[in-house]
């Protein structure tokens, strides 16, 4: 099979037939062999029924109806899970991700060799003040903190090599930062591609204001993640030495200054009444709480089952 499209939906029961007859349109145009996996994340209203009854008519498409709403990535997660065509490729329900795009996406990765390529939405056409200068502040610092040059992290279209999907695991909000779940897993052939964006045509945004506080924070997990997952120590080891430096060097000083004061006869007040001393010394105990910290993770990772799993890309045993 040649293309597998996934498609996360909630409460989009007016879009969907639209959709799949655009997709169905633009598969037998390019004769790709294709399959449509849907995903309804706890919709309240008909989208059910309008998948079943897509499915009724259409082969091609595959539903799978989660008892309740548990987010994109986990929509994700269980389409990626069930994907069997060469190249996935995924895009939201509500319109705004042309299905038109897909024969560009698919030969960037069959030709170009590619293992991910997003989507930027270049020209976008959502509110100016709520989405699109927060996109842009987010996609610069997520560049300049994960090396990744992409433009748009969070567009909704994207097309991935088979293998790629079933080597990563998206869980939480971390749907934001597949680029960078695929880059720890050993996929840094990623590019991007200009694609249309166009007007919801129908319902409304499902993602609120709470982004702007789950953004960053899944920012600061998945690169802590990628980064020390496997060596706690070199994170937290570093951070309680370097404060233990600070504690320690800042408690010489204060030595060294009463030493010349009691040279020079001047009677100075006591070390302890110092604020100096307790600035020391509270460095001195959060550094060996880090460096503690670093130590049990250091053993818990060591006595996790997974500990020595590693992607590995051929072998010849």
């Amino acid at each position: 099979m040649d293309i597998s499209v996934v498609i996360p939906l909630f409460n989009e029961e007016e879009s969907l037939p639209e959709l799949v007859a655009w997709i169905e349109k633009v598969m037998k145009n390019n004769s790709f062999t294709y399959e449509i996996v849907m995903i309804d994340d706890g919709s309240k209203d008909n989208s059910w029924q309008v998948v079943e009854q897509i499915q009724n008519k259409n082969a091609n498409v595959k539903g799978i109806k989660f008892r309740r709403n548990y987010g994109k990535s986990a929509a994700l997660y269980c389409g990626f899970d069930v994907a069997q065509g060469d190249v996935v490729l995924t895009m939201d329900a509500d319109l705004q991700d042309s299905p038109d795009e897909i024969p560009g996406l698919y030969k960037m990765i069959k030709e170009d060799g590619f293992d991910l390529v997003s989507g930027w939405k270049k020209k976008r056409y959502d509110p100016v003040f709520s989405k699109n200068i927060p996109s842009k502040i987010y996609n610069f610092t997520v560049r300049c903190i994960t090396g990744i040059k992409l433009h748009d992290m969070n567009c909704g279209l994207k097309a991935y090599r088979k293998n790629v999907v079933k080597s990563i695991e998206v869980y939480g909000d971390m749907h934001r930062y597949i680029p960078v779940l695929a880059k720890w897993a050993g996929y840094k052939n990623i590019g991007e591609k200009v694609v249309i964006h166009s007007e919801r045509k129908y319902g409304v945004t499902k993602f609120g204001m709470e982004r702007f506080v789950r953004g960053p924070l899944d920012l600061l997990s998945v690169t802590f993640i990628s980064r020390f997952v496997k060596r706690p120590m070199h994170f937290f080891g570093i951070l309680g030495v370097i404060m233990i430096l600070i504690g320690f060097a800042a408690s010489i000083w204060l030595g060294i200054q009463k030493i010349i004061e009691l040279k020079h006869g001047i009677v100075g007040n006591l070390i302890t009444n110092s604020p100096y001393f307790y600035i020391a010394l509270t460095s001195m105990i959060i550094g060996a709480q880090f460096f503690l910290g670093g130590f049990l993770g250091e053993l818990i990772s060591r006595s996790a089952s997974e500990r020595n799993k590693y992607q590995i890309e051929k072998s010849t045993f």
